[in-house]
């Protein structure tokens, strides 16, 4: 089907069922960035492939809302569909809930599937569109009526998260789960989210595109542990240790009737921003629902000692497939054919030879030129572009390792760049030092911290959209909330064990995009008659292109924290290479 022909057969089911708007989101029952096929909804009926946007179809008009990041490859995709681009963050840009208020009439319906809106989300909705009496209804998945084709719900098996690797025992895990509980009164604590059901029962999955999670439910009380899985999907022997473990073992379809018989009076604890709505009116009328984030949210978020050793053990191995690529370009950038593509296949390649290895943490992002302004590019057959000895290639990868996860992103020029490049490139560099240098108090916000990256940039009137850092899981979501360092605020305070991504940049539409991203761990630094303080240890282990730096504009500081890293980076690294990746690494890391 041709998305005209899809956006028409939609509305023809609203107009059956008397719905005058029709919201699709990203997500899936699972509230997940990355879905499996089966939820890939709103890429299935608009062409945009982004892992964010909201798609609302009226009789009259489509719409996609998304952010800053996928503007240009958004703007690409829609071409012929009839679906407006409507950019979040805009000032003249209503967010979709306020665009519905500002255009439906009073009394309309709108419509949506309840296993793919948040709590949250359908409570804003009904507030929002209160004064004009519109009526929101969860019950209609559209999508599935059409979707003739539709992928089925993954069910490959699930594995053992070894302790070697993750530290602590499920046991371990739901206790702390349970005294958390008992200290909020909560009988029942219920989780939806796959990245805090794999890491609380230590299993790991194949059914996402790069979280290495497997679909399922869970329910946890103060005597039982309930894990909602297809049985097949669980090996013999695993089977055996879950049940060991008094795992008890459900249907996966069975979590909402499952939810809708908990005893009378209970204390439920849920997650309104990671619980979909139609398992949230599963609950029985008479329980107490408490609301509060999932409990192992913050738990995951921070690392233990094992889950910090690995991570640091996968980044140095790591290291070693970035340094092979770095070289590998370098002495094939206009001797042979190069694409973007190529690269693509190309770090694969170094990462699937490194120990540990599983897969991609993200669909890598190789722009070359005018693609790297495009902040998450993918390149295509169709816009696959040769690399040629000119310009900035931008490379923002990673891997998943079973003791940990990968996210960096290297800058390569490959010829001699302007001053303009220079200036734009050793600006994004000065603020990724001076978030790296920075020192904090104890109840320190990441929104608190983001001006550190970006200063430099605002004094020149220059600014990037999206975040400066985000959480990285261990061996899980290379995503991870609820920590993150961005201009819009969280309440999230910044704890020893969180692991984010440092990484500023600068876009240049139809130019170049530059972005340098390492990760960082937060670590304690020291205590003062004024307090307790916090820092950050650099994680990653990878040279920083040093071609494009214009030394003037880098403070004394800044130039002895980026030549102490490469310094480290060297003496870290240099005993897994060979004799000639030793070489070049030695003369990529010089001071500067």
């Amino acid at each position: 089907m041709k998305i005209t022909d899809k956006i028409s057969s939609l509305r023809k089911l609203m107009l059956e069922n008397n719905i005058d708007a029709y919201i699709i989101p990203s997500t899936d029952p699972h509230i997940s960035e990355y879905v499996a096929e089966r939820w890939s909804s709103r890429a299935w009926i608009s062409g945009f492939t982004g892992s964010a946007g909201t798609i609302v179809v009226t009789k009259d008009f489509a719409g996609l809302w998304t952010d800053s990041r996928y503007f240009l490859q958004a703007a690409e995709q829609l071409k012929g569909t009839g679906i407006e681009l409507c950019k979040l963050g805009l000032p003249e840009t209503l967010d979709y809930p306020e665009w519905l208020k500002e255009n439906l009439a009073n009394n309309s319906v709108v419509g949506f599937d309840g296993k793919v809106v948040t709590v949250n989300l359908a409570k804003n909705l009904q507030k929002q569109f209160e004064l004009k009496k519109i009526k929101i209804n969860s019950d209609f998945d559209f999508i599935n009526d059409i979707w003739t084709m539709r992928p089925a719900v993954p069910m490959n098996e699930i594995f053992e998260h070894k302790i070697e690797y993750a530290g602590k025992s499920r046991i371990e895990k739901l206790n702390e789960i349970r005294t958390k509980m008992s200290k909020l009164g909560a009988d029942y604590h219920i989780l939806a989210t796959l990245d805090d059901i794999n890491w609380l029962f230590n299993i790991r999955g194949r059914d996402v595109a790069f979280n290495p999670v497997a679909v399922c439910y869970a329910i946890i009380s103060q005597e039982s542990a309930e894990l909602f899985i297809y049985n097949t999907k669980i090996p013999s022997e695993l089977k055996s240790q879950l049940h060991n473990d008094e795992i008890q073992l459900y249907d996966y379809d069975a979590i909402a009737e499952r939810i809708s018989k908990i005893e009378n009076n209970k204390n439920i604890l849920v997650d309104i921003n990671k619980i979909n709505l139609w398992l949230y009116n599963s609950i029985p009328t008479n329980c107490k629902i408490i609301e509060g984030q999932n409990i192992s949210t913050l738990l995951k978020a921070c690392k233990n000692p094992t889950e910090i050793q690995g991570m640091k053990n996968a980044l140095k191995r790591d290291a070693v497939a970035m340094i092979k690529f770095a070289y590998w370009l370098e002495n094939n950038i206009g001797k042979t054919e190069i694409t973007e593509i190529t690269t693509m296949n190309k770090i694969r390649e170094f990462r699937s030879e490194i120990p540990l290895y599983f897969g991609e943490s993200f669909n890598t992002i190789a722009g070359y030129l005018g693609n790297g302004a495009i902040v998450h590019y993918g390149a295509t057959a169709e816009s696959d572009t040769t690399l040629k000895p000119e310009g900035f290639f931008l490379l923002d990868s990673g891997g998943q390792y079973f003791d940990g996860t990968t996210d960096i992103t290297r800058m390569f020029h490959l010829s001699e760049p302007t001053k303009q490049e220079k200036i734009d490139y050793t600006l994004v560099l000065k603020g990724h030092i001076q978030l790296a240098m920075a020192k904090f108090p104890v109840q320190t916000r990441g929104s608190q911290l983001d001006i550190l990256a970006r200063k430099s940039l605002w004094d020149l009137g220059m600014n990037y959209l999206h975040g400066t850092g985000h959480g990285v899981g261990c061996f899980m979501n290379v995503h991870e909330g609820p920590q993150n360092i961005r201009m819009d605020e969280n309440p999230t305070v910044l704890v020893p064990g969180m692991i984010l991504s440092n990484e500023p940049g600068l876009y240049r539409a139809g130019q170049y995009g530059i972005r340098i991203e390492n990760l960082i761990l937060v670590v304690e630094d020291k205590t003062t008659e004024f307090g307790s303080f916090l820092k950050f240890e650099t994680l990653t282990l990878c040279p920083i292109d040093t071609k494009a730096i214009d030394k003037s504009l880098l403070s004394d500081e800044e130039i002895k924290w980026f030549n102490d890293y490469h310094q480290f980076v060297y003496n870290e690294v240099k005993e897994l290479l060979d004799d000639d990746k030793k070489k070049w690494l030695f003369e990529k890391t010089k001071a500067i």
